[in-house]
């Protein structure tokens, strides 16, 4: 696992335009690193329009959210969004090892039988995210968020323990804000 005030690893990824990049190309901003389970993913959805909703007040932080799947296949899904921060492919969950991203039968598995979860199901139904499964998504995939600084280390690095469960977008606002000395 990585661990806070230790230095981000450095990766090439494509945009869902076709555009390369890598990631120390954002140094000197903060940046949010949002490691998402597939484009279809109704929780991964509402995660994407509440971080669309809470834009205005994450001022000036660069966003990325990986998925691993096919820019194709998020395209009808997460693409629909068009959100105003950048949507990476993953399929070969390449960047998801760099981060050691988990897969996790078992916390899948208490997502399932987790109050809140189902809760955040409900709110994604009725935000227009459907639970839809996507042909060769790994379904035991877990998120995690990173939060890096200005100076490329990581501020703070959050393993999910549940399906759907992310660093608190006040939380992310309040350290976007703030001035770092």
């Amino acid at each position: 696992m990585i661990h806070s005030s230790e230095l981000a690893r450095d990766f090439e990824y494509m945009d869902l335009e076709g555009n390369s990049h890598r990631l120390s190309e954002l140094k000197g901003k903060k940046i949010l690193l949002s490691f998402l389970r597939n484009g279809a993913c109704a929780l991964c959805n509402l995660r994407v329009h509440s971080l669309i909703k809470s834009y205005p007040e994450l001022k000036g932080l660069s966003i990325l959210a990986i998925f691993e799947s096919k820019r194709e296949d998020m395209l009808p899904y997460v693409g629909k969004q068009n959100p105003p921060f950048t949507l990476v492919s993953d399929p070969e969950a390449k960047i998801y090892s760099l981060y050691e991203i988990e897969v996790s039968q078992e916390k899948v598995q208490n997502s399932m039988d987790s109050a809140t979860v189902h809760d955040k199901i409900q709110e994604a139904n009725a935000a227009g995210f459907s639970l839809t499964p996507q042909e060769g998504s790994n379904f035991f995939r877990i998120p995690a968020d990173f939060l890096i600084d200005e100076d490329f280390k990581i501020h703070k690095a959050f393993y999910s323990s549940l399906v759907g469960d992310h660093i608190d977008l006040k939380e992310i606002a309040d350290w976007s804000a703030s001035v770092t000395v």
